[in-house]
């Protein structure tokens, strides 16, 4: 409705005022001499028409209805903060707790190789053995010599207690029984040196047959038969597989809030595992190029070999977070949303950005607030802009 002065005005009437208008303009422009004179006015007059002419033409339009989807089955959650055990991630990597890396003790041939790579192994096994020839050798020359000895130590003992009786009958001075019993200390010094030396012919000739120290698996074999074994250089490689260690750098604004017995979670992509272990060690020292220490993690699984990459959760402290379960997060396309529900039981799909996660749970950092409604359970009936038909609210 219209209104003037004197009341409403109905807008048929006012679309007849503008075509009164233009009739009386195309009358005071119908002459050329009126046209001429007039024309300012009627150029003034004319928006005026139209105007009247576009409202008379106004048809009356209301508010269009909105057809909306109706959802059911859906159950609706209301959102609370929550406190949850806050955690540094960090990643390291896996190694065997015992790592023997096999070498000889003496130049030599391989003569022998009696494992290969992947074999389990005890300890004491025959791993490999070396050229021996010399060593052998070496051991009967000794061998020789302690008989040598023995028999000079017999006849010391021997000839001193001859002397030592012509002593007691005072046949023979004190200087000469002296020398006497000098002469049978030597005879019983070298019977030991000769000994020892035949120890340790043995011994080397022990280290051309290389046994393994522990129980575990061949992963690594770095020489063949007939090839030179080197003292100090790695031959084999020997894993204790019965338990394993973790080396995880942790940020130094952690010193002191991370100790020896803290339960930590550990993620293996590479073998799909979701393991719990436990810090052993703390490594004292901070590196002063990355301004981290070492963290040393004891842990244990069938799957688990030297070298793979794992994800660490270390605990921290705790917070209050907004958390959702990790079901009710939608990604469409490159967008991460959940459906919101409001109090009309409108759904909307409104776009947040995730956080940390907490079990099956995720933190939400922006995106949803306090006290807000969220479709948790039947997802894939959800519908932007629909309607929640009996809501379940848990």
């Amino acid at each position: 409705m219209y209104k003037d002065r004197n009341g409403a005005l109905e807008k048929g009437r006012i679309g007849e005022w503008g075509k009164k208008i233009v009739s009386i303009i195309h009358r005071l422009t119908d002459s050329p001499i009126r046209r001429f004179r007039l024309l300012p006015l009627a150029f003034s007059l004319l928006p005026l028409a139209l105007s009247l002419l576009l409202v008379g033409c106004k048809e009356k339009v209301g508010p269009a209805a909105v057809s909306r989807q109706t959802v059911e089955g859906v159950t609706v959650t209301e959102v609370h903060p929550s406190e949850v055990e806050e955690y540094f991630e960090t990643s390291g990597t896996i190694r065997a707790k015992t790592i023997s890396r096999i070498a000889s003790r003496t130049l030599g041939a391989v003569t022998s190789l009696r494992v290969k790579e992947g074999d389990r192994v005890h300890a004491g096994q025959l791993l490999l053995t070396v050229d021996d020839r010399d060593a052998v050798q070496r051991v009967i020359a000794a061998e020789k010599a302690v008989e040598s000895a023995e028999q000079n130590r017999s006849l010391a003992d021997i000839t001193y207690g001859r002397y030592r009786k012509l002593y007691d009958e005072k046949a023979l001075s004190q200087q000469e029984i002296d020398q006497i019993a000098t002469q049978k200390k030597i005879t019983e010094l070298d019977y030991e040196r000769s000994k020892a030396l035949l120890n340790e012919a043995r011994v080397n000739r022990d280290f051309t047959t290389i046994l393994s120290p522990v129980s575990g698996v061949v992963t690594e074999k770095k020489t063949e038969r007939g090839s030179m074994a080197v003292p100090g250089v790695t031959l084999l490689t020997v894993e204790d597989v019965s338990s394993f260690v973790l080396e995880a750098d942790l940020g130094e604004h952690l010193t002191g809030k991370v100790t020896a017995g803290t339960p930590v979670d550990i993620a293996v992509d590479a073998t799909n595992q979701q393991l719990r272990g436990r810090i052993t060690e703390i490594v004292p020292s901070i590196d002063p190029l990355s301004r981290t220490f070492i963290a040393k993690i004891a842990l244990t699984g069938p799957l688990l070999r030297t070298g793979l990459y794992a994800r660490v959760k270390i605990p921290t402290g705790k917070k209050i977070a907004i958390v959702l379960p990790e079901k009710a997060i939608v990604q469409k396309g490159e967008l991460t949303g959940v459906y919101a529900v409001d109090q009309g039981g409108i759904i909307s799909f409104r776009l947040v950005r995730p956080g940390s996660h907490y079990g099956n749970n995720v933190e939400i950092l922006s995106g949803i607030n306090p006290n807000d409604r969220v479709i948790i359970d039947n997802i894939s009936s959800a519908v932007d802009g629909g309607i929640v038909s009996g809501m379940k609210i848990r």
